[in-house]
């Protein structure tokens, strides 16, 4: 073992997370659920066929017959969004997919991604309207049942519940989480420039198995109007528009009104944030740890970072 390999073990082992039983069995829905719509960044067509799984089998995409863990292992920093990469080849803006998944408990999954350009090593999950509200129906009309290993036996499903304190910082954007007996999230925004949306926080305490489908999927990603064309010169958001993003202007306030909450893009940012940690599950349990956790003018990239801290290994120590 190399001196990385054994510093990297090291941290492993002093990672700041029990695992314990949630008192419940792993689950994966019920039939397959298929999903054709425009993607964000590329602005093209996708088609994305979700298959039930095995216990302990987790959560992983299938592209082009090359399996890609929903693991933080996998994950690369990439502008505006998530995206898992494996030899070559990469799955983009999965966090709101994997955020429904993890917030209704759907713990073992096949994610088919299917490409309609059979030369491109690169694909995108649909955006539709910008929530977490489409797959969730999805969800909801297969329905979740209980999982069974290639033994015909369910398994118990594990939780990551944090024994220390934990924080990553950059700038002015941090990340802390605590210990706690139940998961709380507070989120804050602060866009000075803007004064429809300004300084915000959102604080959620995930009391109730319907507390996601109710407070947190239905919230819409959001962008400043007038940083669209910067964006767009640099290849992304090609399929943005007023019918997927909420919209807000420094000049003209929100553009394309009524929020679903006035705190939507508070809430919004907790949808992300579910989706990226739940890259810390591994073999069907649970990704998000119990713990109470503040954020404030966080993103994907530092949310990534936080479950590399829950791993024990931070990608800025080596």
């Amino acid at each position: 073992m190399t001196l990385r390999g054994a510093a990297v073990e090291a941290f492993k082992s002093s990672a700041p997370i029990s695992w314990r039983s949630t008192g419940k069995l792993q689950q994966t829905i019920g039939g397959c659920i298929e999903k054709t719509g425009r993607t964000l960044h590329s602005g093209k067509q996708s088609t994305v066929r979700i298959w039930p799984e095995s216990a302990g089998k987790g959560r992983y995409f299938d592209f082009s017959s090359l399996l890609i863990p929903a693991s933080i292992d996998f994950a690369e920093e990439s502008p505006l969004c998530t995206t898992l990469r494996k030899n070559g080849h990469s799955v983009r803006t999965v966090e709101h997919l994997l955020s429904a998944l993890e917030g209704t408990g759907v713990d073992n999954c096949r994610i088919e991604i299917i490409n309609s350009d059979n030369g491109d090593p690169s694909v995108e999950v649909p955006i539709f309207d910008g929530s977490a509200s489409e797959w969730l129906e999805a969800i909801e009309q297969v329905g979740l049942t209980v999982a069974m290993d290639s033994n015909g036996k369910n398994r118990d499903k594990l939780a990551p519940y944090l024994t220390q304190p934990v924080h990553v910082s950059k700038g002015d954007s941090i990340i802390a989480a605590f210990p706690s007996k139940q998961i709380s999230i507070s989120y804050g925004i602060n866009f000075p420039q803007v004064p429809a949306l300004s300084l915000q926080w959102f604080s959620s305490v995930f009391s109730t198995d319907s507390f996601y489908s109710k407070q947190i999927a239905p919230s819409r990603t959001f962008c400043i109007y007038e940083e669209v064309e910067k964006m767009r010169s640099a290849g992304l958001i090609k399929g943005g528009s007023l019918e997927n993003a909420v919209v807000f202007s420094t000049s003209k306030g929100l553009m394309n009104p009524p929020l679903r909450s006035p705190e939507e893009p508070c809430r919004h940012k907790i949808l992300d944030f579910i989706g990226d940690v739940s890259l810390f599950a591994r073999n069907g349990s649970q990704g998000v740890p119990v713990a109470n956790i503040i954020s404030y003018k966080g993103g994907h990239a530092l949310h990534a970072e936080f479950v590399r801290q829950l791993s024990g290994v931070s990608r800025t120590m080596f």
